[in-house]
């Protein structure tokens, strides 16, 4: 039987040591509440907040979206095509030698009355002086515009294909915007749990210290946790920097200042069963960027045939000419006719049977290459669809493990409360539920990374 005297001084020191832990919690839980009180929290930066102002602000997008603009002016060029050509020369020169013109007797006819005119022989010389000459000609296309036509329309497929290059970049932004913002969720998740388990080792490191005053531990179990102490501290440290890391990254794909200050805010659970594996593939290929640039480019690849095909054919078009020569004498000073101008190479040596040949190479390997997209936009589909269902299975698994951890916290806090345990064993395992309770969010950040994945292999937008 224990004396009274014996119980006070067992409890004596637990006493003491109960209230060193109490004074330390107050003084963690005054020093964060001062610190909020210091510094405002910064704003909150939703998913959907932060894929609108990428799309808004990032500069690669914008690029993609000038040419996107750059090819439509091209279009634009190409039409003005069809309409009449205007051309102008003007040819100003010194003559070296006199320009001599000889009308012979008669020339202009012989006439009763006047007789022949010109009467004799009649030279007319235009001395070295400077001289000018000017041409012009309008000449509308005819036959060509069957080959502008095709151009036009080469030119619009090649704008497509612009549109969807811009498509797929908006679609990487997106899914780069999503994986970082995950990225920063899992490093302040990651922070969370080293934060705790410092706390953890320094109250340890305390206690351990204060037995070790009292000769009731060893130094090496006090240099031990020390140990651990330090390597956490140092830990805390990578984590912080990595989280500065992440953010910095974060604001430059939203293209703002890599210093703007933002917090995040937590995902949600896990959704709803995906799509079937047969309509995911069959949408893959309906809305698959790669895809559709590919059956773009068969189509260019027909045109750009069908062209050179059509340079058999001879340019033909309604050509205006004007003619004035300054400073010369005889000639008319102006001159203007109209009429019909064929241009074509009747003998070009099998040239343009060559090129239609390469063309139809071109055009196969167009071919090729939209069956190889396709199967691998397929490929891509089907390992994304797996690993979505791997990460929703993890989800329970940790979610499992979450649920076990924090039942055993709860059982060693009540007998922390029966004084069946140590203080250090209810800290060791808050730290485990923590860790469990990370995992379980690493896991759930995992699954909404592999949603992203999922969805831009869908060629979904957004």
């Amino acid at each position: 039987m224990h004396t009274e005297g014996q119980t006070m001084s067992y409890l004596f020191p637990m006493w003491r040591w109960l209230h060193g832990a109490a004074r330390l919690i107050a003084v963690v839980v005054l020093g964060s509440v001062l610190a909020e009180a210091q510094e405002p929290a910064p704003p909150v930066l939703t998913l959907r907040e932060a894929i609108q102002l990428a799309i808004a602000n990032n500069r690669s997008l914008e690029i993609a979206k000038l040419e996107v603009d750059k090819s439509k002016w091209q279009i634009a060029e190409f039409k003005t095509k069809r309409l009449p050509a205007f051309s102008t020369s003007v040819l100003a020169s010194q003559l070296l030698t006199e320009m001599t013109f000889t009308f012979k007797e008669g020339t202009f006819g012989d006439f009763p009355s006047t007789g022949p005119i010109p009467n004799k022989d009649t030279k007319i010389t235009t001395p070295r002086r400077p001289t000018a000459y000017v041409v012009g000609q309008a000449m509308q296309p005819l036959s060509q515009l069957y080959k502008i036509h095709l151009g036009v329309r080469a030119q619009q497929l090649g704008s497509q294909v612009t549109s969807e290059k811009a498509r797929a970049e908006s679609q990487a932004l997106v899914r780069d915007v999503k994986q970082a913002y995950y990225g920063v969720l899992q490093a302040e998740s990651a922070l969370q749990v080293s934060d705790a388990n410092l706390k953890q080792y320094q109250e340890l490191d305390r206690v351990v210290t204060q037995r070790l005053s009292q000769e009731a531990a060893l130094k090496s179990d006090s240099m031990d946790v020390k140990v651990k102490l330090v390597h956490e501290q140092y830990s805390l440290v990578q984590l912080r920097n990595m989280l500065s890391t992440r953010k910095e990254y974060l604001n430059n794909l939203l293209g703002r200042d890599i210093r703007t200050a933002f917090s995040v805010e937590a995902v949600p659970e896990a959704a709803a069963e995906e799509l079937e594996l047969p309509a995911a593939q069959q949408r893959a290929l309906t809305q698959r960027p790669e895809v559709r640039q590919a059956e773009l480019e068969v189509k260019q690849a027909e045109y750009s045939r069908r062209m050179a095909r059509a340079d058999y054919i001879p340019d033909l078009g309604i050509a205006f000419n004007y003619l004035s020569p300054f400073n010369v004498e005889v000639l008319p000073k102006n001159v203007a006719s109209i009429g019909l101008e064929l241009k074509w190479e009747p003998w070009d040596w099998g040239r343009r049977k060559d090129v239609v040949q390469q063309k139809k190479i071109v055009e196969t390997q167009a071919q090729a290459q939209m069956k190889e997209v396709r199967a691998k936009v397929l490929m891509d589909v089907n390992n994304r669809f797996r690993k979505l269902e791997e990460s929703r299975a993890l989800i329970g698994v940790t979610q499992a493990e979450k649920e076990a951890a924090q039942e055993r916290l709860r059982e060693v806090t009540h007998k922390y409360g029966q004084q069946a345990v140590l203080l250090s064993d209810v800290l060791r395992q808050q730290a485990t539920a923590a860790g469990a309770g990370d995992d379980y969010q690493q896991a759930l950040l995992g699954f909404w990374t592999a949603k992203s994945e999922f969805e831009k292999s869908l060629g979904e937008d957004q």
